[in-house]
């Protein structure tokens, strides 16, 4: 239950930190708002996981899934030898999530994961 919750969290400050170093500088209120919309919403889902609750960690399984299927993607993209430009913040964040994810995505699914959180929203 640890490493759910905990994974979110670091996703989300993580994706907001270099999200926000990459934007270069001035940095644009536009831009905060959408960072901290971003990260908000996984240190949000990471404090459903550590509480427990049934609907974040079927939140979690879609983000996990979503984002392997994703970075498989671009992988199949840059085998194809497509010309894709990707950011030093994207990359770096690409090599804390993809391995995590899986590990997630199994542990979420698992039988163990499924009595764990039972408790519903409200």
């Amino acid at each position: 239950m640890l490493f759910p919750a905990a994974f979110f969290v670091a996703s989300g400050l993580l994706d907001g930190a270099l999200s926000l170093f990459a934007s270069g500088q001035p940095i644009a209120l536009g831009t905060v708002w959408t960072v901290t919309g971003r990260s908000l919403m996984n240190v949000v889902v990471g404090c459903g996981l550590w509480r427990r609750i049934a609907l974040c960690r079927s939140v979690a399984l879609v983000y996990c899934l979503a984002a392997v299927i994703t970075y498989a993607f671009a992988l199949l993209l840059a085998y194809a030898r497509e010309p894709l430009h990707f950011s030093t913040a994207l990359v770096v964040s690409s090599a804390f999530e993809v391995p995590s994810c899986v590990l997630l995505f199994a542990y979420l699914r698992s039988p163990e994961a499924a009595a764990v959180f039972v408790r519903p929203i409200f």
